[in-house]
């Protein structure tokens, strides 16, 4: 998949009193917590997800899965990318991690996807025209930083 070709949907940022390692480390259980459960699985299995349960190795690296994604390329400290694939998108979640100033690590976490088909573009108004995106993605930021600070 080629993540530059899919049209940017948005872009959350944090910004977490702690190393890059230990926000790293938050992330994946932060990822692991989000897609690992049965909740998640049946979301997946729904919309016919790619990858449907969380496997591979821990911590994250290329070729771990979650439900709904997989870990493209894993740059530990410095970016994590996850794609997936369903039904009604194609899609990539790109965390990047910066210095923010001593013991202080910029998180950001950009999306980008595509809508194919006809059931794509109201599926698009469901989950980012409603909000439901950027809370999940906000709420996946909050979960992170608690865990590294």
């Amino acid at each position: 998949m080629e993540i530059a070709a899919l049209p940017h949907v948005d872009e959350h940022t944090t910004v977490v009193a702690a190393e890059p390692a230990a926000v790293w480390r938050g992330l994946g259980d932060a990822l692991d917590r989000s897609f690992g459960s049965g909740r998640a699985a049946r979301y997946g299995r729904l919309l016919g997800s790619a990858d449907r349960t969380a496997s591979g190795p821990r911590p994250v690296a290329e070729g771990s899965t979650f439900t709904g994604l997989r870990v493209a390329s894993a740059h530990p400290g410095r970016e994590l990318v996850l794609v997936g694939r369903h039904r009604f998108s194609t899609y990539a979640l790109v965390f990047r991690l910066d210095e923010a100033g001593p013991g202080r690590t910029r998180l950001r976490a950009e999306t980008r996807a595509r809508f194919p088909g006809p059931l794509g573009r109201p599926y698009r108004l469901l989950v980012i025209g409603t909000g439901g995106h950027a809370a999940a993605v906000r709420r996946l930021l909050s979960a992170v930083r608690r865990d590294a600070e």
